[in-house]
């Protein structure tokens, strides 16, 4: 989305921030993006979950444990935030790796209802659904 290229070699021990201008719906939008990387914890963490506006929450369709620690992530925010919800999209990642696929569609789109959010199947690598997602919880905060 930011820097329109796919990175083979992903480090998921880096937090990375990126800015990136955009029209969302004929308006302009800044999006402030900060890439946690899956990290499981931070001294940082809470101070970033009180100050964000909204969450991609993202998952390997290729991993359960991901798909678990969503839900951990989730519970924190809303932890954090003090609320029963906040603008938030669920993403589950790597659909062009559909022969490794371990979660099924229709367990994201399932978790995603329950929590009244909207769900994705994204690729990073060939960037299916990627704008969408960004675009979408941008919306859910214009809303709030």
């Amino acid at each position: 989305m930011i820097q329109n290229h796919f990175v083979e070699e992903y480090d998921p021990t880096i937090e990375d921030n990126y800015r990136k201008q955009v029209l969302i719906d004929d308006q302009p939008c800044l999006l402030d993006i900060l890439d946690t990387a899956g990290e499981e914890y931070s001294a940082m963490r809470d101070s970033y979950l009180r100050t964000a506006q909204g969450f991609i929450l993202t998952y390997s369709i290729t991993a359960q444990t991901s798909l678990d620690e969503v839900h951990i992530f989730r519970e924190q925010i809303l932890r954090v935030k003090d609320t029963d919800w906040v603008p938030m999209v669920l993403c589950g990642n790597k659909c062009d790796l559909e022969s490794c696929r371990l979660i099924p569609t229709s367990a994201g789109e399932e978790i995603a209802k329950t929590w009244n959010i909207p769900f994705f199947e994204t690729s990073a690598l060939s960037r299916e659904n990627v704008e969408e997602a960004f675009f979408e919880v941008a919306r859910g905060i214009r809303r709030t």
